[in-house]
């Protein structure tokens, strides 16, 4: 297992060949892959896992009321704690820093699986909110200085893969246990396998390297960006198209005056370089934005396949899984490219075939679509995630790799999770307000939400071709 104490930012050698899988999961450094995949891994799965075991969970504890702000609490709560991560780092070092990571998740794990009220039960999924934003944030960070610079576009896969995993597993596991009743042995098993990962941390991480002097906490962009993921995430519960819509105005309001704070402030969620004159920085974390953006549609695909194809639940959630899968395979591939032209036209091609794909399927929207078309979304949906998979690695490394000062390089790849997380909550959001313009036709509201992405989504090869 690998033991290293240092950041190592080294430029890779083409004399040393292409990296591989087997040199990534192998003896020198899997364990510290492993570790830093199931972290991401936990929060990604449990995005939805509660939402799979929620009904199950209500007609027993009642607070019916308290039904939607489910993901609201979790997804706030991990957006803050993503915005801590390199403060945490530079305390605490890579051991200390997911010991806590995976110490909080378990927790409120526990919290979850003990609650014996809704309103504890939300409380539980905050604090798992906390510690799986610190998990997912810390995937990405720690890569630095758990792995060689030339395996870092592969360890960025793998985490960023785990995102898809966990969208596909989440519903799925979420709704074996529900199937049988059992809620409660959900999180239990949550809390088990963060306790697994925790054990591991001491025996594959390197130690790091701690920052000078004490990390303070930069608290009005973490007061913007927490707002603006509250409004966001209040949007998709409100009444009517007007008040979604104007929660969602407000949280735009809040992401400018939290650029505009970070330009002036010397306290900054990310890196210093991101806010300079014809810096990349800046066009390389707005084009994962509008990556993980998409991703967004999922939520609502299986909505679409019941009302308007007819599909029973169990089976309209898998093919809302079908872009995620798209997602973690292509990845897994796409990140074998290391020539500098190649990485340039993947980062390109990547938005474009996101938005290619919702712009067919939103012309395969029909009314009692028969079974055979219904069928075709499915790869419809697939060609979109790979186009998420061909870029978000490659994104994910210049973020990276953008600096040679290990703090500020620890802030860059952490903001990495941070872009992620608030840009799906911000997609859910107007994915719902356009459902909500449809009004009683669905078929309105499948083309709407379908379209727009369509041309949001495609903005991303306009700022992708500015990041070179």
């Amino acid at each position: 297992m690998s033991f290293h104490g240092k950041e190592q930012v080294r430029p890779r050698s083409d004399e040393e060949g292409p990296p591989t899988w087997r040199e990534l999961l192998g003896p020198e450094h899997g364990g510290s892959a492993i570790v830093l995949a199931a972290g991401v891994l936990v929060g990604a799965v449990n995005i939805y896992l509660a939402s799979s075991l929620l009904p199950t969970a209500v007609a027993e504890l009642g607070g019916a009321g308290f039904y939607a702000w489910n993901m609201t609490v979790y997804l706030v709560a991990m957006v803050v704690a993503t915005m801590l991560v390199s403060r945490v780092l530079g305390r605490w070092g890579n051991v200390r820093a997911y010991l806590a990571g995976f110490g909080v998740f378990l927790a409120g794990s526990l919290v979850c699986a003990a609650a014996p009220a809704m309103a504890v039960l939300l409380a539980g999924r905050g604090v798992q909110g906390l510690g799986a934003g610190l998990l997912s944030g810390l995937g990405f960070a720690v890569i630095r200085s758990a792995l060689p610079s030339r395996l870092w576009t592969r360890g960025n896969a793998l985490m960023s893969a785990m995102y898809g995993v966990g969208n596909f597993a989440g519903p799925a596991l979420g709704g074996v246990f529900a199937q049988f009743g059992g809620w409660r042995p959900a999180f239990v098993l949550m809390a088990l396998i963060a306790a697994a990962g925790a054990l591991l941390v001491p025996r594959v991480l390197p130690r790091g390297e701690r920052g000078v002097g004490r990390a303070r906490v930069p608290a009005g962009s973490l007061a913007l960006v927490t707002g603006a993921t509250l409004a966001v995430s209040v949007a998709g519960v409100l009444p009517g198209a007007v008040a979604m819509t104007a929660a969602v105005g407000v949280a735009v309001l809040l992401v400018i005056g939290f650029v505009v704070h970070e330009r002036r402030s010397d306290l900054r969620v990310f890196p210093r370089s991101t806010y300079r004159a014809g810096s990349p920085l800046k066009w390389v974390y707005l084009t994962l934005a509008l990556l993980a953006f998409g991703v967004a549609v999922e939520s609502f695909v299986p909505l679409f396949g019941q009302r308007l194809g007819g599909l029973p639940p169990a089976a309209a959630g898998f093919f809302g899984a079908a872009l995620s899968l798209g997602w973690s395979a292509t990845q897994l591939v796409s990140s074998s490219a290391g020539r500098a032209t190649t990485v340039r036209r993947l980062r390109v091609l990547g938005p474009l075939l996101l938005a290619l794909g919702f712009l067919v399927l939103g012309l395969l929207q029909r009314l009692d679509a028969p079974l055979w078309l219904v069928l075709v979304w499915v790869p419809v949906l697939f060609v979109a995630g790979c186009g998420i998979g061909l870029a978000y690695p490659h994104l994910a490394v210049a973020a990276m790799s953008g600096t040679q000062d290990p703090e500020e390089g620890r802030r860059a790849a952490a903001a990495i999770a941070t872009v992620t997380s608030l840009s799906i909550a911000f997609g859910t959001a107007v994915a719902g307000v356009l459902v909500n313009l449809g009004g009683s036709s669905m078929l309105d509201a499948a083309r709407y939400t379908l379209f727009v992405f369509a041309i949001i989504c495609a903005l991303g090869a306009l700022t992708a071709g500015a990041t070179s």
